[in-house]
């Protein structure tokens, strides 16, 4: 791979194709190399010039994209970002993207709209470098650098303080606080399907677009013994339930109320570059359950959960990090690691297996 991230758009758009280009070429270190609109165009553009990255579009004439994605996958593998507009019947076949091979999901930029663009240009940028350095072995098949750091980048403090540093009470039910993001949707689906309908009780950020994540938890529900939904504020955290934070303008954090959790979605900045953050849903548990907690941090670029993580360690919370061998991108769990505050980095098979056997001991 060259110094700069080189990408190809697909898409039957000129006006989305002219505004892509733009918004990647925004990043000195992002070059779009060509733009193809539609599959076999792309085919014969990848045949003379291969970039590190694509960027698909669902809805395509002679063929649609999951289809040239599964080709793609199972001929010449190519790190591919899913492009789709904000649509709950798109969000449905984005999943079947997921399965077949993308790494991550962006939404189609508005055109026109500055201040659209401007909200989500760094985002969009942002998966795609980190699409660049997935490592697609780490894919299931048959389901067929340092990270950016822009000035001004908000810290969980915009949202919650510090820790108090005192010892929360023991109660008689553990939590699970769960944060990933490139790559963390085949992952989290590998990890939940191994948990039997007693694991604790689970609250997930996973990054994702608005809409998508409602879409996720649908799609987890039907595959696990877990029962997973999307997030909604006042839900409580229950032993076999699995809670996905909400994409789009809000934060999901823990709370106590008795001897009970329940989550709080709330509107906020962005943290770490992402609403929901990872940094956001950690504060909240060293907080509000401190060592009856436990962290867990998967697949990911850039560093959104390791001061959290962090703060849950020095909280009591048992911690534990996804290993390089496995992660797709070995950005988040790696920050967590270098701060200190992870207790045990294993296998992602090994994760579902370590959360049981923590709550054995709980």
């Amino acid at each position: 791979m060259s110094a700069k991230t080189r990408v190809l758009i697909v898409d039957d758009s000129a006006s989305v194709r002219q505004t892509l280009t733009r918004v990647l070429e925004a990043d000195p270190d992002i070059e779009v190399i060509g733009a193809a609109s539609d599959p076999f165009m792309a085919a014969k553009k990848i045949r003379d010039d291969i970039p590190d990255v694509i960027t698909l579009d669902v809805e395509m004439p002679q063929m649609d994209g999951i289809t040239f994605l599964r080709k793609l996958m199972s001929q010449h593998p190519i790190p591919v970002v899913m492009c789709s507009s904000l649509t709950e019947a798109g969000s449905e076949t984005l999943m079947q993207a997921l399965e077949a091979g993308a790494v991550d999901i962006i939404l189609k930029p508005k055109i026109g709209a500055a201040d659209h663009l401007a909200e989500i240009g760094d985002n969009i940028r942002h998966v795609v470098k980190a699409a660049a350095k997935a490592r697609l072995g780490n894919l299931r098949r048959n389901r067929t650098a340092a990270p950016m750091a822009p000035q001004g980048k908000l810290t969980a403090d915009a949202v919650l303080p510090p820790p108090t540093g005192r010892a929360m009470a023991k109660t008689t039910e553990m939590i699970v606080c769960v944060g990933a993001s490139t790559g963390g949707t085949e992952a989290l689906r590998e990890m939940l399907e191994k948990l039997p309908a007693n694991a604790p009780g689970m609250v997930i950020v996973q990054h994702m677009p608005e809409k998508f994540t409602a879409a996720f938890a649908k799609r987890l529900n039907t595959l696990c013994e877990v029962e997973v939904k999307e997030a909604a504020d006042g839900d409580a955290v229950l032993r076999g339930h699995v809670l996905i934070a909400p994409g789009g303008d809000q934060h999901t954090l823990v709370e106590r109320r008795g001897a009970r959790y329940h989550v709080s979605v709330r509107p906020g900045p962005l943290v770490s570059r992402h609403r929901p953050s990872v940094d956001v849903l950690f504060r909240s548990a060293a907080r509000a359950a401190g060592a009856n907690a436990m962290g867990v941090i998967m697949t990911g670029m850039g560093d959104d959960g390791a001061r959290g993580m962090e703060e849950m360690h020095n909280a009591g919370a048992f911690t534990v990090a996804q290993d390089e061998a496995t992660s797709i991108v070995f950005g988040m769990p790696k920050e967590a690691i270098a701060r200190g505050g992870v207790d045990r980095v294993l296998a992602l098979d090994h994760i579902a297996r370590e959360i049981m056997a923590a709550q054995a001991r709980f």
